[in-house]
């Protein structure tokens, strides 16, 4: 039997694709961008910290679009960052067409793929990495806040060793994490055995023992500075996830935990504290207003990028993107335990610029070469740019639900809102490997069952109360559900059972009937023992099926309301 809490992470995103002024872009001059450019930065006092978040185990450069939809509500409406495309670069002041509004905004994406290439691999980021210690070697700090384990193939294969093995080579100096805990209990055990730096997570504990799993606080000397790094998971991992992967271990925000932990830090002698953080942008905008004496707030889950660090209470808030397609560095100049300047800049990874570090691109192709033939296998192409990040819908997750629809023989598909996956521009071979980036998890089967009308209805609200309630501490993680085969209509600022009205079935038109059953497909069911094949196999075969991929725009889910 499915339940609410199968779907919380669900999701669906309406999204434009090239505007008037995309258009305009489309014929501009490449602007030069070269790897002394990207790491050119005038040192400030005595600490440098550099972060990553959300890899989502991508070895090699890829595209990937920023999102045209990316609601705020309650207190955060209209806030950074809940902005974006052409409100983006006004708000930032970023020139169009240019790199940093190629990889900051969604904005005639494609035609500027085109110029910039692809950003992100872990080689480059380790050249940019090893350039910034070589010129500060006694100052710096390399943090990573998480989903660094999952969301490949070879991640996949190797259970998350792949990932671990590069990021000890990456000199990682701490992590927290998110959908490393999918991989269960004792995976996360038996990788943490090869893990070379710290794991913090302070807000698990053993629901038998009720004490901490993890450590929840590490210390570091950088620059004759002491600084002590708080580690914080994702608070809703075993309800935005299966439950039954992790059984005895507890999670949540933890906001007097987090305290405790801060103030511990600042009793030995801590003169920096951040914390290293999966919670989510707004959550820990809310945690920064509530707990005092964090110096820094390294930021993750929700993949926002922000060219500026922004202040709250006192607290310096990071967010550094996804995919390794941006590296953050930022200075510190701390004076008697307090930050007394500071110096910040969110380097895009233009992966054509970066000269690859050749140690761990050699590690890269040691990784890859057993699954060569696999990873390269070609089914077919795509006449669509191919997304998937954004509120309600992205194009690669439509591609997944008319996949679950014939393939499963459904009148309706739903399919997660996962914010991770690699983007695919107009014209390009859809591989395996492509594939797999959008849904390499450890509970891929895709069901096929009958719901009530009524229960669709209780889905969508549920996952519309997860995104938009106004309280970022109830806010569990993903975008809207993406649906098939019915569209809807949202009003995120209405309240919790009252957003979502008007939902149709698509091939007759007709409003969907609360007390009548339809037949759903979808996959990524919380629920341990959910039969169907994996959602990977289901993909695969309708793209083999179709050999040319075009995706019309999406105008099932209209957003109404103030």
């Amino acid at each position: 039997m499915f339940t609410r809490r199968d779907f919380f992470t669900l999701a669906a995103a309406t999204a434009t694709l090239l505007g008037d002024a995309g258009r305009a872009a489309r014929g501009a001059i490449r602007q030069e961008i070269t790897q002394d450019d990207l790491l050119r930065f005038d040192p400030l006092g005595q600490v440098t910290l550099l972060h990553i978040t959300d890899i989502h185990a991508q070895l090699v450069p890829l595209y990937f679009r920023e999102p045209s939809v990316n609601l705020g509500v309650g207190e955060v409406h209209g806030l950074p960052p809940h902005i974006t495309g052409q409100d983006f670069l006004r708000r930032f002041a970023i020139p169009a067409p240019s790199p940093d509004a190629y990889a900051l905004t969604s904005v005639d994406f494609a035609a500027l793929a085109k110029n910039y290439g692809r950003v992100g691999g872990l080689d480059r980021l380790a050249t940019l990495v090893k350039a910034i210690r070589a010129q500060r070697p006694a100052n710096t700090l390399f943090l990573d806040s998480g989903d660094t384990w999952q969301g490949s193939y070879t991640s996949l294969e190797t259970q998350g060793a792949d990932m671990v093995q590069a990021m000890n080579a990456m000199a990682t100096d701490a992590m927290t994490a998110h959908w490393e805990f999918t991989y269960g209990t004792e995976r996360v055990q038996e990788l943490l055995e090869q893990l070379e730096f710290p794991f913090l997570a302070g807000n698990v504990r053993d629901t038998e023992w009720d004490e901490p799993v993890f450590d929840g606080i590490a210390y570091f000397e950088r620059g004759g500075v002491k600084i002590g790094v708080v580690g914080q998971a994702f608070p809703y991992t075993p309800v935005a996830n299966p439950r039954y992967k992790i059984p005895t271990w507890s999670f949540g925000i933890q906001e007097n935990r987090v305290r405790e932990l801060v103030e511990e830090a600042r009793a030995e002698g801590a003169e920096l504290v951040v914390l290293l953080s999966h919670n989510g942008f707004d959550v820990d905008r809310k945690l920064a207003g509530r707990v005092d004496g964090i110096d820094v707030i390294l930021t993750g889950h929700t993949h926002d990028a922000l060219p500026v660090a922004l202040e709250e209470n006192g607290t310096l808030l990071i967010a550094s993107g996804s995919h390794g397609k941006f590296l953050s560095r930022l200075d510190l100049d701390v004076r008697n335990g307090k930050v007394a300047n500071y110096r910040y800049r969110l380097i895009p990874v233009f992966a054509d610029a970066i000269k690859p570090d050749p140690e761990i691109a050699a590690l890269i192709k040691e990784i890859r070469a057993p699954h060569e033939s696999t990873l390269s296998k070609v089914l077919g192409k795509t006449e669509s740019l191919l997304y998937r990040r954004g509120n309600f819908n992205g194009t690669f997750d439509d591609l997944i639900c008319n996949a679950l629809i014939e393939e499963r023989d459904a009148e309706i598909a739903l399919s997660p809102g996962f914010r991770w996956g690699a983007s695919l521009l107009p014209g390009q071979e859809i591989t395996l490997e492509d594939v797999y980036n959008q849904t390499s998890i450890t509970y891929p089967a895709a069901y096929r069952t009958e719901f009530t009308g009524d229960f669709l209805k209780v889905v969508l609200e549920d996952v519309a109360d997860n995104l938009f309630n106004p309280d970022p501490y109830y806010q569990q993680g993903g975008d809207m559900v993406r649906v098939g085969g019915m569209s809807y209509a949202i009003d995120p600022s209405a309240k919790m059972g009252q957003r979502i009205s008007d939902m149709r079935l698509l091939k007759t038109g007709d409003p969907i009937d609360p007390a009548k059953n339809y037949v759903v497909a979808g996959w990524a069911s919380v629920n341990e023992g959910t039969d169907g094949p994996p959602i990977w196999d289901v993909v695969s075969k309708h793209i083999s099926q179709k050999q040319v991929i075009a995706i019309p725009e999406n105008k099932n889910i209209r957003v109404v309301g103030g």
